[in-house]
C-alpha cells in the first residue's frame, strides 16, 4: 500500500495521487514521510522545496509559500497559500 497524497491551495488542487515517498520542508527542519510514518502536524518553510517520489521513481519539486502539512493513517495532506513548480 502506497501513501495517498493532496497538496491543495486555497484556489486549486496540486496534486492528489498514490507515492512512495515525500520530503517535507518542515519549520523545524526538512523530513521525509514513508509508509507507517507517525501522525504528525507541521507548519511548514515560507519559501520551501515539496519533493514527491510516485512507485515509477520519477520526482516532482514543487515550491511552497509556507503552510502546514497533516499525516494520518498513510494519507499526507498538504495545504499551502501559494505553489509552483519547481524550476531546474
Amino acid at each position: 500500500m502506497a501513501l495517498e497524497l493532496q497538496v491543495l491551495t486555497p484556489e486549486k488542487k496540486i496534486f492528489e495521487g498514490s507515492v512512495v515517498s515525500v520530503k517535507v520542508p518542515g519549520n523545524d527542519g526538512p523530513f521525509e514521510v514513508l509508509r507507517d510514518h507517525a501522525p504528525i502536524m507541521a507548519s511548514l518553510q515560507n519559501p520551501g522545496i515539496l519533493e514527491i517520489k510516485d512507485a515509477t521513481g520519477q520526482q516532482t519539486r514543487l515550491r511552497l509559500l509556507g503552510g502546514v502539512v497533516e499525516v494520518l493513517h498513510n494519507k499526507i495532506v498538504v495545504l499551502s497559500p501559494g505553489i509552483g513548480e519547481e524550476q531546474g
